[in-house]
This record gives C-alpha cells, structure tokens and sequence, in this order.
C-alpha cells in the first residue's frame, strides 16, 4: 500500500487550496508511476484523518481527479487510479524528491548551434561596471513620455481594436507616421506601401536573408570584420558569405565589382554610416559606386542603418536608400538605439513587392508586433517627442564620447589606437599586440568591470587585429573617468607582473 501519509506534504499557508495541492500530489505519483493503473486509493475518511485535513477536501480533490480522468469511482468498491492509463516503471518511494523539477537535458534530438554561442555573464554584481559594445543609456530614456501616452491610449474605447489582431504590416498610423518621418529625416521618397514595421533591427536582417539567399544564390558580401549577428543570421539562412576589405572610406567596393565578375552575388550587407564595428562612414564614392554596382549586376543591398541619429560633427549623411533609383536598397532602422534596447520597434523600407512577401513570412515567426507599443511611438513621432529626445542625448553622447577619448588619449596612449569616431555610440579600438584581450579582460574583472568577453567575434576574418568596440555612450561621465582609472590599475599590474617575471 502507498505510504500516503509520510509523502504527502499540504502547505496551509498557501495561496493554492488544500484540495487542489492534494490533488496535484496524487497526479504526480501517478505520473510518475507510484500509483499504477487500478490502484485503490484510501477511502475519504482514513486519508482525511492520515492528512489531519476536513474529509470534504479529500472528497473534492477526488473529485477533481474524476472529473481530470485520472481516477474512477467505482460503486461499491472505492475509488481507484483509472485503469486504462499507461503504465510506467515506478520509482523507489523512499527516493528522496529533487529540489527543484527543472529538466536539464531533453529526452529529444534536436540541431544545435555552437556558434550561435557569445560569452555573457551568469549574473553581474551591482558593483559591476559594464563597458558595452555600443548601447544607449537606458536610464535617459524617457521612460514618463511613454507611460503618460500609453497609459492614455489603453484608455480610450476608440483604441480598443487595437487589442486583437491587426496587419502584418504593423500599425497603420505608425506607418504613415514614418513615411513622413523618414523621408523628412532621410531623404527618402517612399509611401505607407514600402514599410513594414519590424520588432527591431534584428528582425528585419532575419526576413532579408531568409528571402534574399534563395537555394540558387546564397552569396551574400559583407565587410572582413562586421557585425557578427548579422553574419551568424546570414548563415542560418543557408548563406555562403564572401568577405571584402573594409578601410578608412568603409566597404571596399572595388573589390566587390572585381567579385561580382566572377560570382553571381545575392546580397551586399552595409552598415555605411558607422560600420559595425569600426565606426567608419563609407565615402560618397564608393556609395554611388556601390549603387552602381547593385543596379547593373541586380542585387540587394541590405542597408542596417543602425544608429543613423547619432552623428556629431556634423549633419548626419544620407542613407544610400535616399539615391536609390532602382528598387535595389532593402533600407533598416529601429528605435531601440534612440529610445532604450526594450523598445523593440524597427522598420524595413523596400519596394513594395518586397514588403508583401517580408510581411507573409513575418506572419509565420511573429504574426504582428506590439500594437499598443506601436500607437504609442506614433504619438512621441508626431508630437515631436522623439526628435526632442533624440536631440537631447546626441548631446549627452557627444559629450562622453569626447571625455572617453579624451582621457583614453591622455592615460592609455602607449596601449591603444583608435580614432575619434565622427558618430555612434563605440569607439573602435586595438590594443597593443604585446598584450592581450583574454588577460585584460580576466584582470577586469577582478576590479569588477566587465569588457567584452567575447572579443573574438570582431575578428571574423582571423586577422588577428586586436580590435574591439568601447561603448560610451551608456556611461555617465563619473563611470567613464572610472572605467579609466581601472583600465590605468590593470596596466600597471601587468607591466609590474611582466618586469618582475
């Protein structure tokens, strides 16, 4: 007989009722096989004076049992564990219970991705200080602005159908909202036809390469050092990526003319503002070259234009999709850098045949975005509350990045080499090769600051530069003279280390 009484354990306190934990418990040796098929259970009264609880509990948790199909009443006899579930190998009653029931390993085949892989952190302590690859600081997000409007809109009835689902285009104001935003703020000439709104930037590089590197053409060019989520997502679609140059005018694009004569390309993935990761801005030559190319050998470029606001010595240039003639451009953008990372709105702005057949394939990994979200930005867009903020921490930005350089410049010159970058949220730097990235990092963290673990990713060409992306812009001023400061201890340990060695 099923010792009962010594396995079951009712909680009195708890928010669950006492029938309903009983109820579970007995599922679960069931489930597990302690109670097999057409075992008798206690009769009401026995298990309810076993238990020290009111007979009627034990009478509604058989019930719910009944009633769930894992036990049978049977007139006359008792109350049995229906006889028709399957049986299973039971366990050793007296096998102490595990702590917690999460599953480590599945009992299921299934493919893995080890390259998808990126070394983060378990949990960071409240003293760590953090420096990025490139974030904006979430603490300026206008946080209130957004509350404010959103709280308004789950208030109005007339917003109420925004609560079922709507197109898979996304909003229909916040898609006119952008027409007029992005053709004021971009140069584009573009109609509510050619967007799709995106859950962020990601999504969009995810529908290119699932539509662009179709089975007979799966060459997509990227830069030999770029952004690698953007890479891993390539080749997840199936991608072959050929690598070209990239200098101090951005993508080489006689490289990729001399590619294009060879191989029939799909795809050109450019970030020409502020390359990822170097932060270069690719030259007025090479942009019309690169349209060029694109018209007269027939393919995309996929144009992530991730930070485009963010560009402090002067006017923030064009995007290639602003000269684009042909329908070649697949244009990229969002508003997590510019609001916070959680805000994940972006937008995909290509001719319109493109649109149709990005937003059916949308449909089947995410069906439509935040709706609610969506109607709230296109609020802060037309009342100008995202050109104001926008406005407001290009001038916080501008600010730490001068600092940052600055004092990188003034402290730690003998050990990196980097350029002021004209726009972004990073610096590009590389450091010394008589050091190393792994030991810098290892004695980071000793003085509880975070660089990036996982360097390795910006060198996907194995070039062995030594290069890595320094976010500012999420550190206030105090942070960055104390980032700083640590970088200075670091050195001098290890120069104190190597001299004593």
């Amino acid at each position: 007989m099923f010792p009962f009484k010594n396995n079951i354990i009712l909680v009195r306190n708890s928010n669950r009722n006492l029938y309903l934990q009983l109820c579970d418990q007995i599922i679960g040796f069931i489930k597990s096989g302690k109670l097999p098929p057409s075992t008798k259970l206690p009769g009401s009264r026995k298990l309810a004076n076993d238990l020290n609880i009111h007979r009627k509990t034990v009478i509604s948790a058989y019930e719910e049992l009944i009633s769930q199909g894992w036990v049978e009443a049977i007139p006359t006899k008792g109350t049995f564990v229906t006889s028709s579930l399957p049986v299973v190998n039971p366990k050793n009653f007296v096998q102490p219970a595990p702590k917690n029931n999460r599953k480590e390993k599945s009992g299921f085949p299934f493919l893995t991705r080890p390259h998808l892989i990126r070394k983060t952190k378990n949990k960071i302590n409240q003293k760590m200080l953090v420096v990025d690859d490139g974030c904006p600081d979430h603490r300026l997000a206008p946080i209130e602005e957004i509350a404010k409007i959103y709280r308004n809109i789950t208030k109005k009835s007339y917003h109420e159908d925004l609560l079922t689902y709507g197109s898979t285009y996304g909003n229909l104001e916040l898609r006119k909202a952008l027409v007029t935003y992005l053709n004021q703020t971009r140069g584009l000439h573009i109609t509510i036809d050619n967007i799709l709104i995106t859950r962020g930037s990601q999504m969009g590089i995810y529908l290119n390469g699932q539509l662009l590197l179709s089975a007979k053409n799966k060459i997509i060019v990227v830069g030999n050092t770029n952004y690698m989520t953007a890479d891993n997502t390539f080749r997840e679609a199936g991608a072959h990526i050929e690598q070209v140059p990239v200098d101090n005018q951005g993508l080489d694009t006689n490289a990729i003319e001399k590619l294009c004569k060879t191989k029939q390309i799909s795809a050109v993935y450019a970030t020409s503002h502020h390359h990822h990761p170097t932060t270069v801005t690719l030259s007025a030559e090479r942009r019309m070259h690169l349209l060029q190319l694109a018209q007269y050998h027939n393919f995309a470029i996929i144009e992530d234009d991730y930070d485009y606001d963010f560009h402090y010595s002067n006017a923030p240039i064009l995007p290639l999709a602003s000269n684009d003639d042909h329908g070649n451009v697949i244009y990229i953008g969002g508003f997590t850098k510019i609001i916070a990372p959680s805000i994940r709105i972006g937008y995909l702005v290509a001719p319109k045949d493109f649109v149709d057949e990005a937003a059916r394939l949308r449909r089947i990994i995410d069906r439509q975005g935040d709706a609610l979200l969506e109607q709230t930005l296109t609020q802060m867009i037309s009342t100008g509350d995202v050109q104001r903020h926008c406005n407001k921490v290009l001038k916080i930005y501008k600010t730490r990045r001068d600092l940052f350089c600055s004092l990188l410049k003034e402290k730690l010159d003998d050990y990196f080499d980097f350029e002021i970058p004209k726009g972004g949220m990073a610096i590009w730097v590389k450091l010394n090769k008589a050091y190393h990235w792994d030991t810098i990092c290892a004695e980071a963290e000793k003085l509880d600051m975070e660089l990036n673990p996982d360097w390795r990713r910006y060198d996907n060409d194995n070039s062995r530069h030594n290069g890595i992306r320094m976010g500012f812009a999420s550190l206030n001023e105090e942070e960055i003279r104390e980032v700083i400061e640590r970088l200075v201890t670091i050195f001098t340990s290890i120069n104190i280390t190597s001299n004593s060695n």
